[in-house]
């Protein structure tokens, strides 16, 4: 099977997947402007994964290269992502393991529907606002927890203050605004299907 661009940018995405999973465990000593270099290399590693992620979308729908390979590996390849750094950043103390928790439980409540969808005909269920909210806000939110030097919802603890307070303020809406456009993409995703489960 030959590979189009879109296709190799994706693949090239799940490869970043390993090498940003490995970088807690390398000890690295110092800081890039106050920033640790493991969250500093994490940081880069994540945002260009999230950078190919809109761009090989872009590439194949304007190349008309939309290829069912790209279909199927593209949005496995952004759960690989986004689900790796929220486990890394639970091992690392940055955010309550609860939050990737509802994360994989509604990625494998949808990815169950859409086996159903397939053996019932290849019915696709589009994604909703609140799927796409959902993919934006997780990948503001884990650039931003791991920018931030403190943990989830240390603003509400009234131990920090200035630009402390703020960064962790805002990585804490967005971090939760993101959990919730999680559930309400999952439940969106159960009512648009539901006709699947009538027999």
């Amino acid at each position: 099977m030959k590979l189009n661009l879109a296709n190799k940018l994706t693949i090239f995405r799940i490869i970043l997947v390993p090498i940003m999973a490995i970088i807690p465990y390398l000890n690295l000593q110092g800081d890039f402007f106050g920033l640790p270099y493991t969250y500093f290399w994490m940081e880069l590693i994540f945002i260009v994964a999230s950078i190919t992620d809109k761009l090989d979308g872009y590439i194949a729908r304007s190349r008309n290269q939309v290829t069912t390979f790209g279909k199927f590996l593209d949005p496995l390849a952004d759960k690989i992502l986004v689900l790796t750094a929220m486990v890394l950043l639970v091992e690392l103390g940055k955010i309550p393991a609860w939050i990737p928790i509802i994360v994989l439980a509604r990625e494998f409540l949808v990815s169950g529907y859409r086996l159903i969808a397939v053996e019932k005909g290849g019915k696709v269920i589009a994604a909703s606002i609140w799927g796409k909210l959902k993919t934006v806000t997780q990948m503001i939110a884990i650039i931003l927890v791991m920018f931030d030097s403190n943990p989830f919802a240390e603003c509400f603890k009234g131990t920090l203050s200035g630009v402390d307070f703020g960064l962790n303020l805002i990585a804490t809406i967005i971090l939760l605004i993101s959990v919730v456009a999680t559930i309400f993409s999952g439940i969106d995703y159960m009512k648009n299907s539901k006709e699947l489960l009538k027999d």
